[in-house]
């Protein structure tokens, strides 16, 4: 079932959300759900804040990125790179900040550059809630950091410098209202 992305301005995309356990409710239909609402809004990553649950589940499908020419020298870890984060942590962030034209579905129509780390070590559950403690480094430690923040409340335009805040602040108020064109379902909170 494609659940609606919540847009900027909803409540739920800034509460730090809360760890889950192997019993939550319809767990697996939930991940199904929020892969296929991923895939129909043709994104890499989605986190539960952003279907309207403050709790600690996001996952990423890097996969159409193995296609990329940027990402040539990496495209067979690229390929098969989906994943599924429950109450993930992520312990430490290391090397080089490199910056980046991020978008994000819950604030369509929106990129700007954000610097993060190249490299994290990240302690999560899978969709078994296999415990896994993993270092990734380039595009994919990108794409988790990026949906991390998700469950932490903070949204890659929290990253931007006080000038390119004021600079999109009017297309966050549009979003706010709901205008915006989009292809994918949306719920907006005014």
């Amino acid at each position: 079932m494609i659940l609606p992305i919540r847009a900027f301005g909803d409540p739920v995309l800034r509460k730090v959300a809360k760890d889950i356990d192997k019993d939550y409710p319809e767990l697996q239909e939930l991940i199904e759900n929020m892969f296929e609402t991923m895939y129909s809004a043709n994104g890499i990553g989605l986190a539960a804040p952003q279907i309207g649950l403050d709790i600690r589940l996001f996952m990423v499908d890097v996969s159409p990125l193995a296609e990329d020419e940027d990402y040539e020298d990496i495209k067979d870890e690229l390929a098969d790179f989906k994943k599924v984060f429950i109450n993930a942590k992520i312990l430490e962030e290391s090397g080089e900040e490199w910056k980046f034209n991020e978008g994000c579905l819950s604030i369509p129509d929106v990129r700007e550059d954000v610097k993060r780390k190249g490299t994290i070590v990240i302690e999560y559950y899978d969709e078994n809630f296999v415990k896994h403690t993993e270092t990734f480094s380039d595009i994919r430690a990108r794409v988790i950091q990026h949906e991390y923040d998700h469950i932490e409340g903070i949204l890659f335009t929290d990253h931007l410098s006080a000038l390119k805040k004021k600079l999109v602040k009017g297309k966050l108020t549009k979003i706010t209202q709901g205008d915006v064109s989009i292809n994918y379902k949306m719920r907006f909170p005014k």
